[in-house]
């Protein structure tokens, strides 16, 4: 049995090779507000959320982009309400000249009725966006796993 009972995810962190460029990238897309930051030299970083709560850290102490053949994180995935949601997303994704996986709104799988978009921040991060409902009808991207795994 295990003693942590109340377990949540309290906030995402990520390295970041330019944290003024990633901030403009992820209060642009997720309408986040800056919590916290700090400005020395060397030692930069931004506190991302909404209400004083942070969701998300960016730590500028990277020098290159995202290594995707190296282990660590895969992708983060973001959860909205609704297909609308996931639409406005890709148009402001697709306005500030994101990179995406797929072409538009995708499922998890097929006949999945969950789906979103699949697409990466400016250091090459993986990021999704996605509904529970209202994708069904359209083909999956890949075939025989689930469309997040293979991007």
């Amino acid at each position: 049995m295990s003693a942590v009972r109340s377990l949540r995810t309290g906030h995402v962190g990520l390295n970041v090779t330019d944290v003024d460029r990633s901030v403009d990238f992820y209060t642009t897309v997720f309408g986040f507000e800056v919590v916290a930051e700090g400005k020395e030299a060397e030692r930069r970083f931004t506190f991302l959320g909404s209400g004083g709560v942070p969701t998300l850290t960016l730590w500028q102490q990277s020098t290159g982009g995202h290594a995707t053949n190296l282990a660590g994180l895969h992708h983060l995935s973001f959860q909205v309400d609704s297909i609308e949601e996931v639409e406005a997303a890709e148009q402001v994704l697709r306005g500030i000249g994101a990179e995406f996986a797929y072409d538009g709104v995708v499922p998890h799988g097929e006949g999945a009725a969950s789906g979103g978009i699949f697409f990466t921040d400016p250091d090459g991060i993986r990021l999704e966006i996605y509904t529970t409902t209202a994708v069904d009808g359209t083909d999956a991207p890949t075939s025989g796993a689930p469309t997040c795994g293979f991007f």
